[in-house]
């Protein structure tokens, strides 16, 4: 049975990443890719694991527009080109954030 509250959609697209502690001091940072993408997370693909209990910020660029998102580690796991994927629940998003991952998602659903 399906758990999920969002449609995903595939989705390849390259992002930055800023991980912070508990104590919010940034701990790692990188580039991912995403690999697929709903309004209640996104699944990134990144050449290094990140720890499930660290926060995450994500700048996503969806066309011209860039969305910064902030979400958890729901759970990590190796993929199966050796890379590892981690499923990031988004939190709170900004109204302008909102907008354009909305967008983004909208444009899916004409294809």
């Amino acid at each position: 049975m399906e758990k999920r509250k969002f449609i995903r959609f595939n989705s390849t697209n390259l992002l930055s990443y800023t991980c912070m502690n508990a104590e919010n001091v940034v701990v790692q940072q990188g580039m991912g890719k995403t690999l697929d993408v709903s309004e209640g997370g996104i699944l990134l693909e990144t050449h290094v694991p990140i720890a499930p209990e660290h926060h995450v910020q994500l700048d996503i660029g969806f066309k011209d527009e860039v969305a910064e998102i902030s979400g958890h580690v729901a759970y990590s796991r190796k993929g199966e080109n050796g890379r590892s994927e981690s499923g990031i629940q988004f939190g709170d998003l900004s109204k302008e954030s909102h907008q354009i991952l909305l967008r983004f998602i909208e444009s899916f659903n004409r294809l």
